[in-house]
C-alpha cells in the first residue's frame, strides 16, 4: 500500500511558539503531539497537518524548502504581511527584485517564505498554502510523483510540481542550479501507512524508486527515515 503525505515537519527551537505563529498566520488549529511535539491542522481533513518538533541544531544556509502563501486579493496579500509581521515575522531580502510582486518573510526562526500576490494562476484554486516550494532537480520531482502517486503538473526546462489528484498544495522543484545542501534539513516530509501495512515492503518501494536508507535508520520504532534522490531527508512512520 502507498504512503500518504501526513505532515510537514519543521525542526524548530521554540515548536510551541513557532506553532503559534503558523497557526496565526495561515488560520489552522493548534494540538498536541505524541512527542513533545504540536501540530497544526487544516480544516481541510483530506489534507496534511504541520508539525513542529524540537531541534536545537544551528541553521545552515538557506533552507531548501520554503511556503507560498496565496492571495485572493492585494488587500488580502496585504493583510496576510501585516498578520505575519504582527505575529513575529519579519522581511528579509533573498535577491527579489522590486517589481516583483511577492512579499518574502522569515517566521520567527528564520525559515524563508512568500506571500504571492494575487492573480497567480499557476496557485489558483491550491488553497492558502499554494506551493511547498523546493530547491531540487528534475529528477527528484518525477522521485516524488511516483512516491505519492501524485500526478505531475509542470514539466518542462526541468522545473516540475507536483499535485494530490484531490487538489490541494502543490510542491515544485525548480531544476537546477540546485544549492549544495549543508547539514540536515529544517523542512522535510513525513509520509504514513495504515497500522495494518508492510512498511518494510513499502519503504523497499521507496528505494527502488530512488529513495535511499540513511546512516541513522529507524530512530524510533514506529519510523524509518530515508533520503530522496536529491539527499533531503524524510520519514515512512504508521499511523492509526
Amino acid at each position: 500500500m502507498t504512503s500518504r503525505l501526513f505532515a510537514i515537519c519543521f525542526n524548530a527551537t521554540r515548536p510551541s511558539d513557532l506553532a503559534r505563529f503558523w497557526s496565526g498566520v495561515l488560520g489552522w488549529e493548534l494540538t498536541d503531539g505524541p512527542n513533545d511535539d504540536v501540530a497544526i491542522l487544516s480544516r481541510d481533513t483530506a489534507g496534511f497537518r504541520i508539525r513542529f518538533l524540537p531541534s536545537q541544531e544551528p541553521r545552515t544556509g538557506r533552507n531548501r524548502a520554503h511556503f507560498d502563501l496565496t492571495s485572493a486579493s492585494p488587500e488580502d496579500q496585504r493583510e496576510t504581511v501585516a498578520r505575519a509581521l504582527e505575529l513575529g515575522g519579519e522581511h528579509i531580502d533573498v535577491g527579489q527584485l522590486p517589481e516583483e510582486g511577492h512579499v518574502v518573510l522569515a517566521d520567527p526562526d528564520g525559515n524563508e517564505f512568500c506571500v504571492i500576490e494575487a492573480g497567480n494562476k499557476f496557485l489558483a484554486d491550491t488553497g492558502v498554502i499554494g506551493a511547498l516550494a523546493c530547491d531540487g532537480t528534475q529528477e527528484v520531482g518525477y522521485f516524488w510523483s511516483k512516491a505519492l502517486e501524485w500526478p505531475l503538473v509542470w514539466d518542462q526546462d526541468q522545473e516540475t510540481a507536483i499535485q494530490s489528484p484531490n487538489g490541494g498544495t502543490k510542491i515544485t522543484w525548480g531544476g537546477p542550479p540546485v544549492a549544495p545542501k549543508t547539514g540536515t534539513n529544517r523542512l522535510y516530509l513525513e509520509l504514513a501507512l495504515p497500522a495494518d501495512a508492510d512498511r518494510e515492503a513499502e519503504v523497499d518501494r521507496l528505494v527502488s524508486l530512488g529513495a535511499t536508507r540513511t546512516s541513522a535508520g529507524e530512530d524510533r520504532s514506529d519510523r524509518v527515515l530515508l533520503l530522496d534522490p536529491d539527499g533531503n531527508e524524510f520519514s515512512v512512520q504508521k499511523h492509526p
